[in-house]
């Protein structure tokens, strides 16, 4: 294959792929990728429905002190969804902290999820368990992880694939290029999916890159690349599909940049309107990727009124269930300091935990 050939392999299409128009009807932009089926796509819209409404019950908590923080996904349940619904479970998801609503969607337990923004510890769930690697806060760290664990299950043998959900600001961080780099040279099975939401907390896109869009950056890697409307859930799940069966047989990384938009602020300690004005927001709001898929699914008659009001009312009892399991109070453990920090303690460890155990005993006593 010449070099000619090769980059244009690697190319993303000129303009995101999408099925759907912001109003819900079909359009034909989605490049030959194909359509997910029916029952899939209704799936996802269950799931979109009660990522949401986490989403917003998540925020809630922060304001009733039962969560430190919470990085809101609203506007991005597309992405998060399409995220889980790509992958099986053998497949390792490597999220951020942004990406509370994908590890809904996995199946996890929410107030596992949210240990780490309520500051109880790093991680409430079992990795090995869960094949979900904690959610990272530093920007890319994630990439090397998901690039080093791809390359080590290839080289086991293991029917697997490894899926990095990235931020756009993370694209600026060294960890990001090496971990493309190290993945494409040695072929990792590894899908790396960056969330372009317009901001890497406060900076926008247009002083973060000169780049037509993030998806080129994986061109100069020798990784496939492709650009994705990230608010239409049939082609960001058809685009991730392609991409995850790409990966797992044996054809090499894929980076897939999704178009989509942070509705709330950064977290709930951020003002938004610091840096971006309501009308620009507003537009965003006219291309919700939830009402989006009602609409078309409503439409070709692959959705009726009761399932929406019967997936509105799932979602409700699971909000009420996590506010039951945030509202409880959590009697840590002092001597869990001591655990998850080496697989085999170093003796300084052990000192340290056994004079915290004796000052214990001697309170208690």
């Amino acid at each position: 294959m010449s070099r000619e050939t090769l980059a244009a392999a690697l190319l993303p299409s000129g303009v995101p792929v999408r099925f759907l128009a912001e109003d819900g009807t079909r359009v034909d932009e989605h490049g030959g990728y194909a359509e997910p089926p029916s029952d899939r796509l209704v799936e996802a819209y269950r799931l979109m429905v009660l990522g949401r409404r986490f989403d917003a019950q998540a925020t809630a908590l922060t304001k009733q002190g039962r969560l430190a923080v919470y990085p809101s996904s609203a506007g991005q349940e597309a992405c998060q969804v399409a995220s889980a619904l790509a992958l099986t479970g053998a497949d390792w998801l490597f999220p951020t902290y942004r990406d509370s609503v994908a590890l809904v969607a996995r199946g996890l337990e929410p107030g596992e999820i949210l240990t780490l923004l309520r500051g109880d510890a790093h991680c409430g769930y079992d990795p090995a368990k869960t094949r979900v690697a904690p959610q990272c806060t530093p920007l890319a760290t994630q990439t090397l992880h998901a690039a080093g664990l791809a390359h080590a299950m290839r080289r086991r043998g293991e029917d697997a694939v490894a899926f990095a959900l990235i931020g756009d600001g993370a694209t600026s961080e060294g960890d990001f290029h090496e971990a493309l780099n190290f993945a494409a040279v040695f072929k990792a099975p590894v899908v790396f999916f960056v969330q372009n939401n317009g901001f890497a907390i406060s900076v926008p896109f247009e002083k973060q890159s000169a780049a037509p869009a993030l998806a080129y950056k994986g061109v100069g890697y020798g990784v496939r690349s492709e650009q994705v409307d990230g608010n239409d859930a049939l082609a960001v799940l058809s685009v991730l599909d392609d991409a995850v069966a790409h990966a797992r047989a044996g054809l090499g990384p894929v980076l897939v940049e999704a178009h989509t938009y942070r509705i709330d602020a950064h977290t709930n300690a951020d003002d938004a309107t610091r840096y971006r004005d309501q009308a620009e927001v507003e537009k965003w709001r006219a291309a919700d990727p939830v009402r989006r898929l009602e609409t078309y699914l409503v439409n070709e008659n692959l959705l009726s009124g009761k399932d929406i009001e019967r997936f509105r009312v799932e979602a409700e009892t699971f909000a009420a269930g996590v506010r039951d399991t945030l509202n409880a109070d959590v009697e840590p453990d002092p001597m869990s300091l001591f655990e998850h920090v080496y697989a085999v303690p170093t003796r300084q460890l052990a000192t340290q935990r056994a004079l915290v155990a004796a000052e214990l005993e001697a309170v208690e006593g």
